[in-house]
Formats: structure tokens, C-alpha cells, sequence
């Protein structure tokens, strides 16, 4: 397995460049392609790089963006990663972009399992993603010890994954590790000597036990103290 690791002086340099590189792979590939799709984490590290790329200057209206994963709960909840999303990177130029949602509103997300899907599946596959990690080496909602690891490490995943986790409040939905190691481009943002730490004891381990794995092979790492 290997990766480009890049390291920055600091959280604010990392942002402004890896914003930078995400637009560049959106360009290039939409010489080439109608439309492109860009995917995200939710969390708080994104927050900075969404920040610089809604001002990047592309052909925003043939960009579709969604999340990596989401917590199951309503769009205007505090947790939701759609709010984030909605409210530093669908905004300036990226407001025209078009948002494929994770979450429709239902008790549980099996109920709409099936429909979130036929609104990704003809979109497929992704064109950039932007992943991050934990200090449990878990990345989107891909964790150890989540009830459906197995499915969603599968070569032959469907392309979401609802998931429940020891620790995790509420259920989450994912994209399989499948759908997010098929991206033409990938990109994994990590900050602090806790998460490098983490990358570095993930190195030899099956997937199962650091889901990260599954998608690291080809991917540029970003990292900042």
C-alpha cells in the first residue's frame, strides 16, 4: 500500500492548499466529464478547507457534492454534517453546486435506504473525495466494531452502508469502502500528532481493524500539527 504524505506548517497553510488541489481535480476531470462528483466528510477539520474551496473558480453548476457519511438526524440539527456542508461549502461560488443528500427524513435509514441510493447510483463513480480519520483509524462512518463492518468493507459493498457503533449516539449511513476507493481522486485530511500516530499503527493492519486501510492505497494524506 502506499500514499503521499504531505505535511504543512500549520492548519490555515494545509487548508488553503488542499482546497487548492481539490479544485484542480475537479477541473481536470470536468475536461473530460459532464459532471463530477465531490465528496466530503462533515466533522469539524473540513470546516477550514470548505471555507477556501466555495471560492474556487470552476464550473460549480457541473459539480454535484455529498457527504462521505451522516449522522441520522434532521438537516437543522446541531450534528448534522448536511448543516456544515450547506452552511461553508454550498456557498459564494460553490452555491451553484448541486447537493445529493444523505439523510431524508425517516425514523431509521433503512426506510430510505433504497431511495438515497437511486439518487447516487447514475452518478457514480466519484470524481474527488475527501476523507478523514480518527484516533480509532475509522474513516466516513466505517468503525471498528460497527454492527455492518463486514458490508461495508466488501469488494462487493452496495454503495451505502447504514451503521451503528459502539459510542456513536446515534445510527450513521455511510458510502462503502468500495464506492470511496473507486474515486478518480482521493484525499485524507488529518490534523495533530495523535491522528499521524494513528496512521502510522495502522500500517499492516487488515481493514477490519483500521477501516482506513480500505482506501489509502493512492491517496494523498494532508497533515498538520
Amino acid at each position: 500500500m502506499s500514499y503521499d504524505f504531505q505535511t504543512y506548517p500549520d492548519r490555515e497553510m494545509l487548508a488553503m492548499d488542499l482546497a487548492n488541489q481539490l479544485a484542480g481535480d475537479l477541473r481536470m476531470i470536468l475536461g473530460h466529464e459532464e459532471r463530477v462528483v465531490l465528496a466530503v466528510p462533515g466533522g469539524t477539520s473540513p470546516g477550514p478547507v470548505f471555507d477556501d474551496l466555495c471560492a474556487a473558480d470552476l464550473d460549480w453548476d457541473r459539480v454535484d457534492v455529498m457527504l462521505t457519511d451522516e449522522r441520522w438526524v434532521p438537516e437543522d440539527d446541531a450534528r448534522s454534517n448536511t448543516l456544515l456542508v450547506r452552511d461553508r461549502l454550498l456557498v459564494e461560488r460553490a452555491a451553484a453546486a448541486r447537493l445529493l443528500p444523505l439523510y431524508i427524513p425517516a425514523h431509521e435509514p433503512e426506510e430510505v435506504l433504497a431511495e438515497l441510493e437511486s439518487q447516487i447510483a447514475d452518478k457514480l463513480p466519484l470524481a474527488v473525495v475527501l476523507l478523514g480519520m480518527g484516533t480509532d483509524m475509522h474513516t466516513a462512518s466505517i468503525f471498528p466494531g460497527a454492527d455492518k463492518l463486514d458490508i461495508a468493507l466488501d469488494a462487493n459493498a452496495p454503495i451505502l452502508v447504514p451503521m451503528r457503533a459502539p459510542g456513536a449516539p446515534e445510527p450513521r449511513i455511510t458510502l462503502s469502502a468500495r464506492v470511496l476507493n473507486d474515486a478518480m481522486r482521493k484525499h485524507v485530511l488529518i490534523f495533530g500528532q495523535d491522528k499521524r500516530d494513528a496512521l502510522e499503527a495502522a500500517q499492516g493492519k487488515l481493514p477490519e481493524d483500521a477501516p482506513i486501510n480500505a482506501v489509502l492505497d493512492d491517496a494523498t494524506v494532508h497533515w498538520a500539527e
